[in-house]
């Protein structure tokens, strides 16, 4: 044993740092597996630490792991003396923040909320005197120059271990008491606080079983499941607390199974190997029968869903059937009464008194009103259950857009609105549903005078090439950013709409983007926001 750092350790220098003939066979599948795992797991949640403090503490607890385990091995390959206590003192540091990051991230997950200040200071208070102590001889008195191991001192022996001992124990009396104080999460908190405590035995069992047993080969036994416990940890903590990845589970369950079995090529002895089996075997069992539960309860899952599925399915369509029925039957109702309103105002029945009618003109125009609507659901529900046929003819695309504005243009008049069109002066001839091109059409600028209530609605049609471009603008109530996704979808209302047109049943849109897409084109929305008007363009291949 020497004080001083003249001699080297009677191995070659390191290849790369991390290749040497003193690191044992088992090394290499222990402790390279374990890093390999916590860089995926690390760039796996390295995209969610802004996202959750959970996530933020298992990346920070994955990256100390790491790094102790990269020193681990280059303490093994070294032959300087100088760097191998420099490294130690950097480990023993290093296992401290690693506890305490362990604590962290078990309370963010059990507790639901980030450690008080207070609780970080006493961490920090716990971890400082191994900070003080590190350039002294109360961490380390020397080094064993046979074997580069450094002497540690007693004091910080029990101090390390002493720390690592309330920290686990600290771990526990949270879980105890959140899991007392919400039975409802008690489940997450079993299996975390599970996962978490084995992660820190199987961390500390190196140093465990090296210094009762003097053998620091087999200590290397404690890291060989490492990447299963990192799995476990992050799946757990990425399940219930932050986002769904059970894909990202599942793949990173299968990197981790990959890399234990991979690395079986660098063992080099046949006892190594059947340990290793062993503990494979072991963790394979394990995460067969979760995994294999979870299937189970997942397939249970699914199939209640399909027959669920089934069920509602079943129930829409008798659900459809009865609105039609009694769309239908209303329909035919005020049908029939609108047909005697305007009877009554041709005189059929005779001469109408003045003083009727104003009501006999009011009833004729409600009923009007009423038939349009029911007409409007019962169009949107045959468009939705796929009963609606188009008989798609060529015809004169001009001349509709002129009638249309025609037939409309009294209905502008009477909000004191300009409802201008142009269309050019020669026919356009378009291959279509005519019947359904109207409705669409009609329902696009009737929407615009609507939702106009000074100003003026101007229509455009237009062939550009191959492409055929109606467009509805007005000076209107115009469309939020918000309102814009409710759009064109079905039963779609915009916050301020039913304020404004308390007839409109959000059907319109959606009728109308059917049309339009059943020919094979386009249709949508601009505007510059609230109050500044709208633009509905469509476009339709010739």
């Amino acid at each position: 044993m020497l004080e001083t750092m003249d001699l080297l350790c009677p191995w070659e220098a390191p290849l790369y740092f991390l290749f040497s003939s003193n690191i044992p066979s088992l090394h290499y599948y222990s402790h390279l597996v374990a890093i390999l795992a916590a860089v995926v797991f690390a760039l796996a949640l390295i995209g969610r630490i802004r996202e959750n403090s959970t996530v933020r503490w298992l990346f920070v607890t994955i990256f100390l792991f790491s790094i102790w385990t990269v020193i681990d091995t280059l303490l093994w390959a070294s032959n300087r003396p100088d760097l191998v206590l420099f490294l130690w003192n950097i480990q023993i540091l290093l296992e401290a923040l690693f506890y305490a990051s362990a604590f962290c991230l078990s309370y963010t997950f059990i507790a639901n909320k980030d450690p008080h200040p207070v609780l970080i200071s006493i961490l920090a208070l716990i971890i400082l005197p191994i900070v003080a102590v590190i350039p002294t001889s109360y961490a380390l008195q020397g080094i064993d120059i046979a074997y580069c191991n450094a002497l540690e001192a007693p004091f910080i022996i029990f101090y390390s271990y002493a720390v690592q001992i309330l920290i686990a124990l600290s771990i526990l009396f949270v879980a105890f008491r959140e899991a007392a104080r919400t039975p409802g999460h008690r489940a997450p908190i079993k299996l975390f606080t599970t996962g978490i405590i084995i992660f820190l035995i199987a961390f500390s069992s190196g140093n465990i079983i090296g210094s009762l047993t003097e053998d620091w080969e087999l200590a290397q036994i404690g890291l060989i499941g490492m990447p299963i416990f990192i799995a476990f940890l992050a799946y757990t903590t990425i399940r219930f607390r932050t986002f769904n990845v059970k894909i990202l589970g599942a793949q990173a369950l299968v990197i981790s199974l990959w890399l234990l079995t991979f690395f079986q090529l660098f063992v080099r002895s046949v006892e190594n190997m059947r340990l290793i089996i062993i503990v494979n075997l072991v963790l394979f069992s394990i995460i067969g029968y979760f995994l294999i539960k979870g299937v189970r309860r997942e397939v249970e899952q699914r199939e209640r869903i399909q027959k669920l599925a089934s069920d509602l399915e079943k129930a829409n369509k008798q659900q459809v059937t009865l609105i039609h029925f009694i769309t239908h039957q209303i329909k035919g109702f005020v049908t029939k009464s609108r047909n005697i309103f305007s009877m009554m105002r041709e005189g059929d029945f005779g001469p109408v008194p003045e003083a009727m009618k104003p009501m006999v003109e009011e009833g004729f125009k409600s009923d009007t009103k009423g038939v349009n609507t029911i007409q409007e659901i019962l169009n949107a529900a045959n468009i939705k259950s796929g009963k609606v046929t188009y008989n798609k003819e060529p015809f004169d695309l001009k001349l509709l857009v002129d009638e249309t504005v025609a037939d409309l243009k009294p209905v502008a008049e009477t909000k004191n609105l300009t409802l201008s069109v142009d269309t050019g002066s020669a026919p356009l001839m378009y291959p279509g549903d005519k019947g359904q091109l109207v409705n669409a059409f009609k329902n696009l600028i009737d929407n615009s005078i609507k939702y106009t209530p000074k100003g003026e609605v101007r229509v455009k049609l237009v062939q550009e090439g191959k492409t055929v471009r109606f467009t509805v603008e007005d000076t209107g109530v115009g469309i939020t950013k918000e309102d814009m996704d409710h759009l064109f979808t079905e039963g779609g209302h915009g916050a301020n709409s039913t304020k404004i047109n308390v007839e409109s049943t959000g059907f319109g849109l959606y009728i109308v983007k059917n049309i339009i897409e059943a020919h094979g084109g386009k249709v949508w929305a601009e505007s510059e926001g609230e109050g500044k008007g709208s633009r509905f363009v469509v476009e339709l291949p010739v």
